[in-house]
């Protein structure tokens, strides 16, 4: 089982994400008063604690949400699950879509940071029952039926 490190939000797309308490995650939606929010496949953005605790590694001292990631996740190796993997965090339900993603043409992500590490290591989800979500919260992946 894994954990929320930190959850996320901006106003504006292209741009860090600022860390919040809590999120308010809502059914086909997304987070609310995030800018990616929406009727699309990339409602949520999710990155893998570890993998941001490596790229620290590197010397460049970054803050939670410096990727563009709505949700901080501890535990799993995100980007190894297909798309189609279901997630819950507490009443939250999320289905991944995508991941990895297509990099911006260096968006003040990556100026600020000097490389980005969502179009590698991000996933994305779309939201399928919404509710709250902060750091400290258990996330499970939901096992998928076999016929």
């Amino acid at each position: 089982m894994g954990e929320v490190k930190a959850v996320c939000i901006s106003k504006r797309k292209g741009f860090p994400k600022e860390p919040v308490d809590s999120v308010k995650v809502i059914k086909d939606f997304g987070i609310e008063g995030d800018a990616h929010a929406g009727k699309w496949h990339r409602q949520v953005s999710l990155l893998s604690y570890e993998v941001i605790e490596d790229f620290k590694k590197t010397g460049i001292d970054i803050r939670d949400g410096a990727f563009g990631e709505n949700i901080i996740v501890s535990g799993y190796d995100l980007k190894t699950f297909k798309p189609g993997t279901v997630i819950r965090i507490g009443d939250v339900i999320l289905e991944l879509t995508q991941i990895g993603k297509e990099c911006h043409s260096h968006c003040v992500i990556y100026n600020t940071v000097g490389d980005c590490i969502m179009p590698r290591e991000g996933v994305f989800a779309v939201v399928l029952n919404g509710g709250i979500v902060k750091p400290g919260d258990k996330v499970e992946i939901v096992p998928t039926e076999t016929k």
